[in-house]
């Protein structure tokens, strides 16, 4: 499996990893400790929070279709939805949320098509469908034990104890991209080094 592919993976699965610990207590949450929290309210969270993703993420997928720096993009879309766990932590009303979804679908819009178009690039030839379902099943396993855990956490240690380790794992996932971003320039130079050592050859029998 290529290297690029099993940091993406890897990366993705602290990100997602780290939301699913809040997603079983997000409405309770929401409901208990906000000024004009309720259960409506914090379904209309979740419904902007798709809603901005998906109108962001269509024309922005067609604009980095034809750029080459796609990595650029996935680093600030996975760091503007890593400050969402800290709005939370010091959100007192609903409309603190609201904003922090907007946030979150903003930073999910520009991150998930990049990280779709880059997966794509870097898969395995005739192992298309192995390499996704490692992706599918690392995530669902990740989110599986994460449910549980969340709730746990937050149930034992509060609410914001858990927003803080979502935000740190999810800052650990957008980290791994920079480790991510110097195997891409190392790809690169050594693809520069291939073409010029051709040439070299060609010119010099």
């Amino acid at each position: 499996m290529d290297r690029i592919i099993k940091l993406l993976i890897v990366s993705e699965l602290f990100l997602f990893t780290g939301f699913s610990l809040i997603d079983p207590f997000l409405a309770v949450f929401v409901k208990e400790d906000l000024v004009n929290g309720s259960l409506i309210a914090a379904g209309f969270a979740t419904t902007l929070f798709l809603v901005i993703k998906s109108v962001v993420q269509l024309p922005f997928s067609k604009y980095i279709d034809s750029h080459r720096d796609k990595l650029r993009f996935l680093i600030i879309g996975s760091l503007i939805v890593s400050t969402v766990p800290f709005i939370y932590i010091f959100a007192t009303r609903i409309e603190h949320i609201y904003i922090a979804q907007i946030i979150r679908g903003v930073g999910a819009g520009l991150a998930v098509p990049t990280w779709l178009g880059l997966f794509t690039t870097h898969i395995d030839k005739g192992k298309e469908s192995f390499e996704w379902s490692i992706y599918s099943t690392s995530l669902g396993m990740g989110m599986a034990v994460s449910g549980l855990v969340g709730a746990t956490i937050a149930s034992f240690l509060g609410f914001k104890i858990t927003f803080i380790i979502v935000g740190i794992l999810a800052l650990i996932g957008s980290s791994i991209l920079f480790k991510l971003e110097v195997q891409e320039h190392k790809k690169k130079g050594k693809e520069v080094g291939d073409i010029m050592i051709k040439r070299h050859k060609m010119h010099h029998p």
